[in-house]
């Protein structure tokens, strides 16, 4: 599975990152950094949340 970023909706809260570090950062300049954009089994629920956890519905999981 991979992340997809939508930048033009994305205003770098950091709820995403606050849920999944491992995925998320936001950079000094408030713009998502994806520290990796691929997800396994094991990290998928992490992962879901911190995209449940976008207020402006930037992330999406693709298969």
């Amino acid at each position: 599975m991979k992340i997809e970023v939508d930048r033009g909706k994305c205003v770098g809260l950091g709820l995403c990152e606050a849920a999944s570090p491992d995925h998320f950062e936001v950079g000094d300049d408030g713009q998502l950094v994806l520290v990796s954009d691929m997800v396994t089994y094991g990290q998928r629920a992490e992962v879901e949340e911190a995209i449940r956890s976008c207020p402006t519905a930037a992330l999406r999981l693709l298969p």
